[in-house]
């Protein structure tokens, strides 16, 4: 059910990420991830408190608000570039990220099989080819677009630890992770916003027809997130980190499907190992 449920979360993030890229090309970074990061947060508030998870011990807190933090950037770092650059290329490099909590599972300890371990390199592999040979610089964003990636994929990394982190304990932990990383992101934005709007001009530029969008962003992101941190409870944080970060595959494909983005023979075939590593994982 982990392995599952983590690949449901890869499958959410992709095509979050893919709808939050697709908006940020007319619409303010900042608007997309204010109004699609409240949303979530609006969700989860009577969410908390039918399943009374406002009682959860309070070990969340320290985590769950710095991987708000850093998810927020992250994801306006990786949303920029999804903008200006190839979403097929930016979004693998950015899952590069997926390197920190596997690192840091095995320093800590954790022994997945020959099996996952297999599935661990080549699924990592296999994201690194989905990149393609654009990863030269000379796809559309070209250096500021693969940049940004990386700063997101860094970002990334310490979030996926800090989630599993902070979902330790009962189950309440889960929802108030979600709930207080969403809080955090949207009092920093409110922030942001606030200081520069008369300065810079700043406006949201969104119109009522664009909330459907962002909302489904928001609630997918914020689904991806809490499925992932119910696998990392019953799985290997190594493992499920690398089958939730497998989301650059849908983000490719719909970018395909739907952009005309073209997908060089080392993209599909980055993507056959993608699921091939996945298969292992799951056996294993």
């Amino acid at each position: 059910m982990s392995a599952f449920l983590a690949l449901l979360s890869s499958c959410l993030w992709g095509m979050s990420d893919f709808l939050g890229g697709t908006a940020s090309r007319r619409l303010p970074v900042a608007s997309v991830l204010g109004l699609s990061q409240l949303t979530a947060l609006v969700l989860l508030v009577p969410v908390a408190a039918a399943t009374g998870a406002f009682d959860a011990p309070r070990s969340y807190v320290a985590p769950a608000a710095i991987a708000g933090a850093v998810g927020i950037t992250a994801l306006g770092m990786f949303f920029r570039a999804l903008s200006i650059g190839t979403m097929g290329v930016v979004a693998p490099v950015a899952a590069l990220g997926v390197a920190v909590p596997v690192v840091v599972g095995l320093a800590r300890g954790e022994s997945p099989s020959a099996w996952q371990l297999a599935g661990i390199v080549v699924a990592v592999l296999g994201v690194v080819l989905a990149s393609g040979p654009e990863l030269s610089g000379h796809g559309a964003g070209g250096a500021t677009a693969l940049l940004l990636a990386g700063g997101a994929a860094v970002g990334f990394g310490v979030v996926l630890l800090l989630v599993a982190e902070a979902s330790k304990g009962d189950s309440g932990a889960v929802v108030m992770t979600l709930l207080t990383m969403r809080v955090t992101s949207v009092t920093m934005l409110t922030c942001l916003l606030v200081a520069f709007a008369r300065r810079r001009g700043w406006g949201l530029s969104v119109t009522r027809a664009d909330l459907p969008l962002l909302a489904v962003i928001g609630a997918g992101d914020v689904a991806a997130n809490g499925t992932y941190a119910v696998a990392s409870r019953s799985s290997l944080v190594s493992v499920a980190a690398v089958l939730a970060s497998l989301y650059p595959v849908v983000t490719a494909l719909l970018a395909f499907r739907v952009h005309g983005e073209r997908l060089t023979g080392v993209q599909v075939t980055g993507v056959a190992a993608s699921l091939a590593g996945v298969a292992l994982l799951a056996a294993g």
